[in-house]
């Protein structure tokens, strides 16, 4: 069953002589429970894609429909709901609220979406991400591992149809980026997490079963690893 289906997805910035194709007819599906890497060089469209999907960036023309929902034809206020409601955006710097605690940062969607913040689902989501010891900490008090960690809490806690991380190594050493890659394996495999990372690293699109490589706005490769 697809959970994403991104339909001749075309992004274009400026006019005239400044006019650029950020995404030249995109399309492929994914199915629930897939873990895909996007890859790409700088500058070759995949973190636009990316906010496209996410709902915090608008395509010039085409299609994205999230769990059959087309969300290109949403208003703003009914994106901005589901967006909050379906969707996870992991970010390579965090977005962490600096004021507020761990658990309130991971809550925080909840809050936001007026729902009663269910304290068990908390605390079963931060021991999962080994943060149990970190609940009243500030973000400035964690290391850039656990604050990535908290993030990906945040992300996770509406159970969201898709879970979109964009270069979420990118600022994390190398034993920090295989815990993170490793929490994001971990979500997906055992609670069939719906995952897409994209990254310009290799090593880390190797631990996906899916590779889409896209290069100057239009997808090059599509493959599916181990099969």
């Amino acid at each position: 069953m697809n959970i994403l289906e991104v339909e001749h997805l075309t992004k274009v910035y400026g006019k005239g002589d400044t006019k650029v194709n950020a995404l030249n007819d995109i399309s492929f599906t994914v199915e629930h429970g897939e873990f895909v890497a996007i890859i790409g060089p700088s500058g070759s469209g995949k973190s636009t894609l990316l906010h496209i999907l996410g709902g915090v960036d608008n395509a010039t023309s085409g299609n994205v429909v999230i769990d059959g929902t087309d969300i290109s034809k949403l208003n703003e206020s009914a994106l901005a709901i589901f967006r909050r409601r379906q969707i996870g955006l992991i970010y390579q710097f965090y977005n962490l609220i600096p004021i507020l605690t761990v658990e309130e940062n991971i809550s925080l969607p909840l809050s936001l979406d007026g729902r009663k913040v269910d304290r068990r689902q908390v605390r079963d989501l931060v021991e999962t991400l080994g943060l149990e010891h970190r609940m009243k900490h500030l973000p400035n008090q964690l290391s850039g591992g656990q604050q990535q960690r908290v993030s990906i809490g945040r992300a996770l806690i509406n159970n969201p149809s898709l879970l979109l991380a964009d270069e979420p190594t990118g600022n994390l050493d190398s034993e920090n980026s295989k815990e993170i890659i490793s929490l994001l394996r971990l979500f997906n495999q055992e609670f069939k997490q719906t995952v897409i990372i994209i990254t310009h690293d290799e090593k880390i699109a190797l631990s996906a079963d899916r590779v889409i490589a896209i290069e100057d706005g239009r997808i090059v490769r599509d493959e599916v690893r181990g099969v």
